[in-house]
C-alpha cells in the first residue's frame, strides 16, 4: 500500500454536487462532516517533524485558527516552545508508545497576535502506523476542559462557531471549484481518516435518527459492549440492557432539545460477551447532538473514556481512607487511656516522692520519742506513770507503722527479699488470718499444682497480705467469705499492652476476694491514694491498699484491682516468677534483749537521735564512741580504738557518704561488724527497691529491745562473748573532766570521742575564746590542747587557765616540737601527732598517777 496522501489544508465541507462530481461516496461524506464537527479537536501530524496535515473545526479554533496545514508544528505554533508538547511529540514518534495528558496547560498566541491565551486541555497523542507497522504520524485526539468548568460560555461559544461555519459553508458554495478539488484530495484519505477513527484510544460512536440507530462504531465502542455487531440497529435493540438504566431516555433527551449532556464515572452495566453476563463499568463520556447545515439535530455524537480502573482504585482510597479513620480513632482511645494511665501514675509518683522525703525527718523525731520513753520507763517504778509511757510508746509503734506504710506506698521501704513459695507463707499465716478476721468470716484457700517460687519481701508480704484481708473483713460487717487464690500465671503482650510499666513473662499471682460492699468506679479510681478511705473517721488510715500497691511495684510486679458495687471485689498481686530453690529465713523476734561488752561507734548527724542511741546502748552494757559524720568516724576508725560494731545511719552531711564509711572501715577494721539505720533509704543501700548484698538495716524509730536484738544478732555471728553474767560489775577508770582545745573540728570531735570511748567527760572547743569560756564555766582535770588554735597560741591558753585553775594539768598536741620548758612555769606533756588511742591512754596514766600522789 502507498504511502499515506498528504492534505496541505484542513478540510472544508463543499456542496452535496461538489462532493458528488469528487465522486466522494455518501458514507464517506457524512464521515467527513463528522470529523468536522467532533465536540474534541482532532489533528493529524505526519513525519518527524510533526507537520500538520488534517485538523478539525475545534483544533483551528485551539490554534487560534492559524493557518498550520503543511507546516511543522515549531513553526506552525512557536509560541508552544517551553511548554513541552513539542518534546511529547519527539517521544511518542520515536518511542510508538501512546501519550496520555490531563489537564495541562497551553498557551497559544491567535493569529491576529497579542498576548497568548491559557487554555486547560486533555488530550492523547496516538502514534499512527501503516501496514508494516512504522510510525508515520500522531493522531491528536483531545478536549478543552476549559469550556467544562464554564458550562454556560462554552454553550455561548460553541453557538458562535456553528454561525462562523454557516458563513464558511456559504463561502464554500461560491467556491465550487476550491471545494471539487478540496473532495478531489479528501478521496485520497479516506482509508487514512477511517485509520486514525479506528485507532482512536477513546470510544466513539455515531447514531442517527430519533431511535439512534448505529451508524459509526470504533473499536474500542465494539470492545466496550462486548464485540456485538450494531451498525444499523437501534440502542434499544442492539443494547437492551441499558434501556432499564435510563440512557435511551436520555439520548432522546439531547436530541428534543439540541444540549449536550456530559456524564462522570456514571456506572453502565454491559454485557460482555456471548453468555450473557454482564458486568459494571464506569465510563465519562459526552453525548453531542450533531447538526445539519441548517442547524437541525440530526444525530448524535458519543465520544467517551472507560474509567472503571480510576474509579475503583478511587473507592479502594476511600475504603483505606475510613479503615485509616477507625484505626486512628481506636489508636486515640488507647492514647487517651495510656495519658489516662500516666497521670495518674506520675500522681502516685508525686504524692511517693512527697511522703518519702517526709517520713526521715518523721522517724527521727519518733526514734528520739521512742527511745527516751523506753529509758523514762526504764527508771521509773510507778504503775501509773509506766502505763502512760506504755500507751505513749504504743503511740510511737503506730507512728512508725504509718510511716512505713508511706514509704510502702513511695517504694522506698527497704526490702530484704528472699526466694520464696507464697502458697508456703499464705498456709503459715491461717491461724494469724482467722484470729484477725473473727468468726463470721470464712476463709477458703485456693492452691494451683505445681507453684512457683517468687523474690519477695516475707515479713512484708505477710504485711501485706493481712491488710488486704482486714480490708475484706471491714467490707462485709455482716460476715461473708474471703478467698486466697494462689496460682501461676502467663501475662502475655496482649495484656501488657495497656499496662507500660510491666514486662511479658511468668508471674506468681495471690488473689485476695471478698463477698462485701464492692466499689463504685469513682472509689476506684482512687482507692491506692495514701489516706484516702471510705470507712467513717477513726476507722483505719487508708493506707492498706496504697502500702499495697507500693510494694507490690517496688518488688516489680503488677497490681490489679477487680471490684463492683453489691458483688464484692478481688485484689490481684502479681509476683515475677523465680527459678531459684527456695530460701530458709531467720527471724529475730521474740527472746530476751541481750547487751554486751563490745564498742559500738555510733554515727549520726541528728544530736537528739544521737543521744537516746548512745543512751540506750550504754544501758545495754556497750562502751560506745559517737560521731556526728562520716568523716570524723572514720578518724575515730584510723586511731585504732578498739571497735566491733559501726552503727551508722544512711543519710549524712559531708562529702563521705556512710557506705563509703562502712567500706574503708571494714578494710581498716576486717572483723568489723556494719549496722545501718534510717527511716528514708534513697538510694545509698537500696538499689531496685531491695538491700544491697550483705547490708544490714535497722529501719527507724526502732525500740530499746529491737536494737539489743538486731545489735547481738550482727556480734554473735562473729563469735564475740555477749554481755557479763548477772550480777557481775564491768570495771572502769576514773572519771575525769577534760577539756579538749583543736582548731580542727574532725580532730577535735575524734579526740573527744576517744576520751569519752575511755570513760570521761570530755568538753570542746575549736578557739581560744571559746575554750576559755569553758575554763570559767566549770572546773576540768586536764587540758588537752593544740600548741596553733587558728593563729594563737595554745601556751597562752594553758598559762590562762592554770592561772584560773591551779590543780589543771596540760597536755600539748604538738606535729612540729615542743614549747622550752624554762620559759613556761608550770609541768606539761607532750603528744606527738598524729596521736593514737595508746597515746591518750598514757597521758590519763600519768594525770592518775599524779592525781593519786
Amino acid at each position: 500500500m502507498s504511502p499515506l496522501p498528504t492534505a496541505p489544508h484542513s478540510p472544508t465541507l463543499a456542496t452535496e454536487s461538489a462532493l458528488e462530481q469528487a465522486k466522494i461516496s455518501r458514507p464517506y461524506r457524512e464521515l467527513l462532516r463528522l470529523f468536522e464537527q467532533a465536540p474534541g479537536f482532532v489533528c493529524f501530524f505526519r513525519g518527524p517533524q510533526h507537520v500538520y496535515e488534517l485538523q478539525n473545526h475545534a483544533h483551528h479554533r485551539l490554534a487560534g485558527f492559524k493557518d498550520i496545514i503543511g507546516k511543522p508544528v515549531r513553526e506552525a505554533l512557536p509560541e508552544l516552545e517551553g511548554q513541552q508538547f513539542f518534546e511529547l511529540l519527539d517521544q511518542v514518534f520515536a518511542s510508538g508508545q501512546a501519550f496520555v495528558g490531563t489537564a495541562l496547560p497551553l498557551g497559544v498566541i491567535p493569529a491576529s497576535g497579542g498576548e497568548a491565551v491559557l487554555r486547560y486541555i486533555d488530550f492523547v497523542y496516538q502514534p499512527i502506523v501503516d501496514e508494516s507497522g512504522a510510525v508515520v504520524g500522531i493522531f491528536s485526539q483531545g478536549n478543552d476542559v476549559t469550556e467544562r468548568v464554564l458550562a454556560a460560555e462554552s454553550l455561548r461559544r460553541k453557538q458562535e462557531e456553528l454561525e462562523r461555519m454557516v458563513e464558511q459553508r456559504t463561502a464554500a458554495l461560491a467556491e465550487a471549484h476550491s471545494a471539487l478539488k478540496l473532495a478531489n484530495e479528501l478521496q485520497g484519505d479516506k482509508m487514512h481518516l477511517q485509520r486514525l477513527f479506528e485507532q482512536a484510544p477513546g470510544f466513539i460512536c455515531v447514531m442517527r435518527s430519533p431511535d439512534h440507530v448505529f451508524e459509526l462504531a470504533n473499536a474500542a465502542y465494539r470492545t466496550l459492549t462486548g464485540g456485538r455487531e450494531l451498525i444499523g440497529k437501534p440502542i434499544r435493540i442492539a443494547l437492551p440492557e441499558v434501556e432499564a438504566q435510563g440512557f435511551p431516555a436520555l439520548l432522546d433527551e439531547v436530541y428534543r432539545t439540541g444540549k449536550a449532556f456530559i456524564g462522570r464515572a456514571v456506572p453502565v452495566e454491559l454485557r460482555s460477551g456471548p453468555d450473557g453476563a454482564t458486568a459494571t463499568r464506569h465510563l465519562d463520556f459526552i453525548y453531542q447532538p450533531v447538526l445539519d447545515p441548517m442547524g437541525a439535530v440530526i444525530g448524535i455524537f458519543v465520544q467517551g473514556s472507560d474509567v472503571t480502573e480510576q474509579k475503583q482504585a478511587q473507592d479502594e482510597l476511600a475504603r483505606h481512607q475510613l479503615e485509616l479513620e477507625s484505626l486512628v480513632s481506636a489508636r486515640t482511645e488507647e492514647l487517651s487511656a495510656a495519658q489516662h494511665a500516666l497521670q495518674r501514675s506520675q500522681k502516685l509518683e508525686a504524692i511517693g516522692k512527697l511522703t518519702g522525703g517526709v517520713a526521715h525527718d518523721f522517724n527521727n523525731i519518733l526514734q528520739v520519742v521512742g527511745g527516751n520513753l523506753e529509758l523514762l520507763q526504764r527508771r521509773t517504778s510507778g504503775a501509773d506513770s509506766r502505763q502512760l509511757l506504755e500507751t505513749a510508746l504504743q503511740a510511737v509503734e503506730r507512728g512508725g507503722k504509718l510511716s512505713s506504710q508511706l514509704l510502702a506506698f513511695a517504694r522506698r521501704q527497704p526490702l530484704q527479699p528472699v526466694v520464696v513459695n507464697p502458697g508456703r507463707i499464705v498456709s503459715d499465716m491461717d491461724d494469724l488470718l482467722r484470729r484477725a478476721l473473727g468468726e463470721t468470716i470464712q476463709i477458703e484457700t485456693v492452691r494451683g499444682g505445681g507453684l512457683w517460687n517468687t523474690v519477695v519481701d516475707p515479713n512484708q508480704l505477710e504485711n501485706v497480705i493481712l491488710n488486704l484481708a482486714i480490708n475484706a473483713r471491714d467490707a462485709m460487717p455482716g460476715g461473708g467469705r474471703l478467698t486466697i487464690e494462689i496460682g501461676n500465671a502467663l501475662l502475655d503482650d496482649s495484656y501488657v499492652a495497656a499496662e507500660p510499666d510491666i514486662t511479658p513473662g511468668q508471674y506468681v499471682l495471690i488473689a485476695v476476694s471478698d463477698t462485701g460492699s464492692g466499689m463504685s468506679k469513682e472509689v476506684l479510681e482512687r482507692a491506692c491514694e495514701p489516706f484516702f478511705t471510705t470507712k467513717p473517721e477513726g476507722v483505719g488510715t487508708g493506707l492498706g491498699l496504697s502500702m499495697a500497691y507500693g510494694f507490690v511495684k517496688q518488688t516489680g510486679g503488677h497490681f490489679r484491682i477487680y471490684s463492683e458495687v453489691g458483688h464484692g471485689t478481688t485484689v490481684k498481686l502479681y509476683f515475677p516468677r523465680s527459678f531459684e530453690l527456695e530460701t530458709s529465713v531467720t527471724r529475730l523476734t521474740g527472746g530476751p534483749a541481750e547487751g554486751g561488752i563490745e564498742t559500738v561507734l555510733v554515727v549520726e548527724d541528728d544530736p537528739a537521735v544521737q543521744r537516746t542511741v548512745v543512751e540506750m546502748l550504754g544501758s545495754l552494757g556497750y562502751r560506745v564512741l559517737k560521731a556526728d559524720n562520716a568523716t570524723a568516724a572514720l578518724v575515730i576508725v584510723q586511731s585504732g580504738m578498739p571497735i566491733d560494731l559501726l552503727f551508722t545511719d544512711v543519710v549524712m552531711p559531708g562529702p563521705l557518704r556512710s557506705p563509703e564509711l562502712a567500706r574503708q572501715a571494714k578494710a581498716h577494721l576486717p572483723g568489723l561488724a556494719v549496722l545501718f539505720t534510717s527511716g528514708y533509704t534513697q538510694n545509698a543501700i537500696v538499689h531496685g527497691g531491695r538491700l544491697d548484698p550483705g547490708v544490714e538495716l535497722l529501719s527507724k524509730p526502732y525500740g530499746r529491745d529491737q536494737l539489743a536484738r538486731k545489735v547481738r544478732h550482727l556480734l554473735a555471728n562473729r563469735g564475740i562473748p555477749a554481755a557479763p553474767p548477772a550480777g557481775a560489775v564491768k570495771p572502769g577508770p576514773v572519771r575525769r573532766r577534760i577539756l579538749v582545745a583543736e582548731d580542727n573540728p574532725d580532730l577535735m570531735k575524734m579526740t573527744c570521742s576517744l576520751f569519752e570511748a575511755l570513760g570521761h567527760e570530755v568538753s570542746g572547743a575549736t578557739t581560744l575564746d571559746a575554750a576559755a569560756g569553758l575554763l570559767q564555766e566549770c572546773r576540768f582535770d586536764l587540758l588537752f590542747t593544740d600548741i596553733d588554735l587558728a593563729g594563737k597560741s595554745g601556751v597562752d591558753l594553758a598559762q590562762l587557765a592554770v592561772e584560773a585553775q591551779p590543780a589543771l594539768r596540760v597536755a600539748f598536741a604538738s606535729g612540729y616540737g615542743a614549747p622550752d620548758r624554762d620559759a613556761i612555769g608550770f609541768p606539761f606533756w607532750i603528744v606527738a601527732k598524729p596521736y593514737r588511742l595508746e597515746d591518750l591512754e598514757a597521758v590519763l596514766a600519768r594525770l592518775d598517777g599524779m592525781m593519786a600522789a
